[in-house]
């Protein structure tokens, strides 16, 4: 900030033989990226550090002092500058633009090497199956938690409970033959039944029933809200089986 300049921040942090606090690290970084000159001082032992949070009355550190006041730590110097500061309960798409935007860099970067051109319709088939790859990955991360979030809204789910444990891996199958462009009799209509399935019960349970739940498309301990980009998951997926099945055909 520009009214920061000149002025000088007293920062306490952390910094023992077995633990550099990350955060302090990062507070520091923060007040020198704004113009702040800092006064740092280092909690070298872990009674140093307990004494200074008892002379303060707090329970954290890293913490800031500007002009004889206590800001606070990271998340609080991050208000008093006037950022926004994301609440870990606070609902973002960011995992999933991330996501996506990773599976079609590969998907060009797969473009190039195979035809030597960005050019080509097999970029949304190689899209759509890093997509899957790169979804079930975040689900095989930890299966139990997607499981028990999955059952919040996923209808054959909770008639069969064991399916929430084979979804991850029917997706990950499935997209990495529908990659190599092989075994496409089986990938493709273990992607159309899954999506399907998925699909109608986004649809039922977000636009129907009207319920507000995270989505578990990135895993069980994801912030997504189920909905749009839930849908469109579970349709692309429907949509790149029944293309490869009408190649199939052809």
């Amino acid at each position: 900030m520009a009214d920061a300049q000149g002025k000088t921040a007293k920062l306490y942090r952390m910094v023992m033989e077995d633990h550099l606090c990350p955060y302090g690290l990062k507070t520091k970084d923060l007040l020198e990226r704004q113009g702040y000159a800092v006064e740092d001082h280092k909690l070298t032992t872990r009674t140093e550090t307990d004494a200074f949070k008892k002379e303060h009355g707090v329970k954290t550190t890293p913490q800031v002092f500007t002009e004889s006041r206590r800001i606070g730590g990271l998340e609080d110097l991050r208000r008093h500058l006037g950022q926004t500061v994301r609440e870990d309960s606070e609902t973002t798409y960011m995992p999933v633009i991330a996501l996506f935007g990773m599976a079609f860099a590969m998907a060009l970067a797969v473009a190039i090497l195979v035809t030597g051109s960005l050019f080509t319709w097999r970029v949304v088939e190689w899209f759509i199956a890093i997509s899957m790859c790169l979804l079930a990955l975040q689900k095989l991360k930890d299966v139990e938690s997607f499981s028990t979030m999955f059952l919040n809204y996923d209808l054959l789910a909770r008639r069969w409970v064991r399916y929430g444990y084979v979804y991850p891996f029917a997706e990950g199958i499935a997209g990495v033959l529908m990659l190599a462009g092989i075994l496409i009799w089986l990938a493709a209509p273990l992607a159309l039944v899954i999506g399907a399935i998925g699909a109608v019960s986004v649809f039922k349970a977000v636009y129907i029933d009207k319920r507000e739940l995270k989505c578990a498309c990135v895993g069980g301990d994801s912030n997504v809200p189920l909905g749009f980009v839930s849908l469109t998951e579970n349709l692309m997926m429907v949509g790149m089986a029944l293309w490869m099945l009408a190649r199939m055909a052809v």
